[in-house]
């Protein structure tokens, strides 16, 4: 686990007497996008939340060589760990500006001197949040929101960001533009385990992946090489990839 940002051993997670998450182990490296893909109900979203702190949790979980198996949600934060949630949460009576600002109470609490100068950045990989700086956050679009809930995380400056499905409730060409942004932030160094339902848009994006099925890593490996799997093409990807009689890939 030393060359990765990320480590996890056994992770399991209880909810009562019901196993959710049964002895996941996943490795993270810097500057790499690692997804977790799987069906409704695989535990994918239990994993994020307790990797960030939310949930109790057993096993070891490491980032940056350093265990925080002991930390609380704000611990994490603190170190440097950001989750986009499935439901984004966004401030919907505030302006994008005011929700964006929020983002940075870590380098605030951390009294880092121009704390907010990471707005031009977050402005620059979203220019239609430029545009609707001060427009209120519960007027935006599914596409919009979902900008502003990723780059409201970036005003932090985390070394790793969590995103839980970030293609819910979004039109195809709107998963597109938001995972090509995804895949330009790890170009940039940004570190991103990227929890999604999507399985074909997320294993064009990814570099490495994990299936999980009922709260368990049922295969693992490169992204590209898992996306030829027959395995995940009958149960993930559908006909999307299933082959004319002169062997060439027809799209659905």
């Amino acid at each position: 686990m030393s060359s990765d940002i990320l480590g996890i051993v056994d992770l399991s997670v209880n909810y009562g007497k019901v196993e959710a998450v049964h002895k996941v182990t996943l490795g993270l490296k810097a500057g790499t996008i690692v997804t977790v893909i799987g069906p409704n109900g695989a535990g994918k979203s239990t994993l994020l939340n307790a990797l960030m702190g939310v949930l109790p949790s057993q096993g070891h979980i490491q980032f940056e060589g350093i265990d925080i198996d002991k930390r609380d949600l704000e611990g994490r934060v603190m170190a440097g760990i950001a989750l986009v949630p499935e439901k984004r949460e966004l401030f919907s009576t505030m302006s994008v500006e005011h929700n964006l600002m929020l983002g940075s109470f870590r380098r605030y609490r951390r009294r880092e001197p121009n704390y907010l100068d990471r707005m031009e950045y977050v402005y620059s990989i979203f220019p239609r949040l430029l545009e609707r700086r001060g427009q209120l956050a519960g007027t935006l679009s599914g596409g919009e929101r979902q900008m502003l809930a990723i780059g409201r995380a970036l005003m932090a400056t985390p070394k790793l960001l969590l995103l839980d499905e970030p293609s819910l409730g979004l039109a195809p060409r709107i998963v597109r533009e938001i995972l090509q942004i995804v895949g330009q932030l790890r170009d940039n160094g940004m570190s991103i385990l990227l929890v999604e339902q999507n399985a074909r848009a997320a294993l064009q994006v990814a570099d490495h992946a994990y299936v999980l099925e009922m709260g368990q890593v049922a295969l693992q490996g490169p992204a590209a090489t898992l996306a030829q799997d027959p395995r995940v093409i009958d149960a993930y990807l559908g006909l999307s990839h299933a082959r004319a009689p002169s062997g060439e890939e027809v799209a659905a």
